[in-house]
């Protein structure tokens, strides 16, 4: 075969992989505007409502004033990157309920008027209470990252309480997000790389517990990190006179076994021992199916039903005495 002749083989080999690829992309766009793709929505988000941040510690924050559909839901920002509606100026006397936590407290997959925050803001707001309840959850955060966020970004709001709203990721390590091109800009990468780790991560309840043993370890990374945010947060708002809770989230996969309560053990230890006002909340959801729970299949996040739960049972604790 002459030079000629294999220069253009590899053209042409080169020009059907690109065309191929094109094509599988453009495809994958058309059957993902369902928005039943949980991984793909999330790529979305990542998108279309996050930025990188300037903040390390951070790594990305939400756009402000922002609005996108998701998972068929709108999910819209306001001016300090919250979820909702824009947050009115402080008054006197008026109380200013700040949550923080990860994209279960922002409510993916589920309305804003269904959130957590926006079930508690009405019925408090129906006692009579002058009340703002102001949901900071950002998908992709833990525990360190929500208290950067309100030490770098939020003070300003004068929250009056803070409820962390805490799940089981809280207490894990995070990577930096977003370093890869590939992943930024393609549906069809961001489906490979889920299939991937379909394959290669371990799979099943068992592995799960392992993984998350090794991560509420006393020495593990992301707890000591955890514990420390958890401090530093209740000595400012001990500091600030700010009424300060933590209310742990079960994961909802099994209910009726569950396997997880050393995690709820060792935070329920470290709230009290820092003078957060602590609350289980996996004695409410009893032993409901999950998927009477899911946001979808496939999607593991509290639906309204979930939210409704977490909001009868938040709503007592924060009744001021």
């Amino acid at each position: 075969m002459s030079l000629k002749s294999a220069v253009t083989n590899l053209c042409l080999i080169a020009i059907s992989v690109v065309v191929g690829l094109g094509a599988a992309e453009g495809l994958l766009r058309l059957k993902n505007e369902s928005m039943r793709n949980y991984d793909i929505e999330m790529w979305r988000y990542a998108k279309e409502l996050k930025i990188r941040s300037d903040d390390p510690l951070l790594d990305h924050e939400h756009v402000k004033n922002g609005s996108a559909v998701l998972q068929s839901v709108t999910i819209r920002t306001n001016q300090w990157g919250l979820r909702g509606g824009p947050v009115p100026p402080s008054s006197p006397g008026q109380r200013r309920i700040l949550f923080l936590g990860g994209s279960i407290t922002l409510g993916w997959g589920v309305p804003e008027e269904d959130t957590v925050t926006a079930r508690l803001e009405r019925r408090l707001q129906s006692d009579g209470e002058d009340v703002v309840v102001m949901n900071a959850g950002i998908g992709n955060y833990n525990a360190a990252r929500s208290v950067e966020l309100f030490s770098k970004r939020l003070q300003p709001l004068q929250p009056t309480d803070i409820v962390v709203h805490f799940f089981l990721r809280d207490a894990e390590s995070l990577e930096p997000g977003g370093g890869n091109w590939l992943l930024r800009n393609s549906e069809l990468a961001v489906t490979l790389w889920s299939v991937m780790h379909q394959y290669l991560d371990p799979q099943g309840e068992a592995s799960l517990v392992e993984h998350y043993r090794a991560a509420y370890r006393p020495d593990a990374p992301g707890f000591t990190a955890t514990q420390a945010a958890l401090k530093r947060l209740a000595e400012f708002a001990h500091a600030h006179a700010i009424r300060i809770y933590l209310a742990m989230i079960p994961d909802i996969h099994n209910l009726e076994s569950y396997p997880f309560a050393f995690a709820h053990e060792a935070i329920g230890r470290l709230a009290t021992e820092d003078g957060y006002r602590y609350l289980d909340l996996l004695p409410f959801f009893g032993t409901l199916a999950p998927q009477k729970l899911w946001a979808m299949p496939g999607d593991p996040h509290p639906n309204a039903l979930g939210h409704e739960i977490m909001a009868d049972a938040i709503y007592p604790m924060l009744k001021v005495e």
